[in-house]
């Protein structure tokens, strides 16, 4: 795990435990990288209620609880898609805040056309932010660290954004 990936988690931690709240997480492409940054700070307890790797479909419904009729109108690895795991997992955990990953992590694209390195973010909770990731590079290690960077500082910008509240 980077450095990179430890700070903004350590950032993420200082805020939730400040205010004490907690997250839940669904990430897929990332592959618990997101998890384990959050989890890499002493005292997670504190503010990790916990998540999963939801990269199938099966992971979907078994983890998560989400019946394929929820998702009418709405493929994987969109804006969308993201936006409904954040809150799902929010809800299934009863946390604060929820955050989800949902890509292409490489060496090729998805079945939906998406290209190597697409990934789409989400936060839910006291705010709510969508992002959509495009690193252009079919390089699987380094995209999957790139996107979880990418969620945490997502979810350090909601965090943000509800403190200015």
């Amino acid at each position: 795990m980077t450095e990179d990936l430890i700070g903004l988690a350590e950032a993420v931690a200082e805020r939730l435990v400040a205010r004490r709240q907690t997250v839940a997480v669904a990430e897929s492409s990332a592959g618990g990288l997101i998890s384990a940054a959050l989890l890499s700070v002493p005292g997670a307890s504190a503010y990790y209620l916990g998540g999963g790797v939801i990269y199938t479909g099966r992971a979907l419904k078994g983890v998560l609880q989400v019946d394929r009729r929820e998702l009418e109108g709405m493929r994987s690895s969109s804006e969308p898609y993201a936006a409904f795991l954040a809150d799902t997992v929010r809800q299934r955990l009863r946390a604060d805040w929820g955050l989800a990953e949902t890509g292409a992590a490489g060496p090729t694209g998805n079945v939906y056309g998406d290209a190597a390195g697409h990934a789409c973010l989400a936060v839910a909770g006291p705010a709510a932010l969508v992002q959509t990731l495009e690193t252009g590079s079919p390089d699987r290690v380094a995209n999957m660290s790139r996107f979880a960077a990418a969620a945490l500082g997502l979810l350090l910008q909601g965090l943000d954004a509800a403190g200015a509240d």
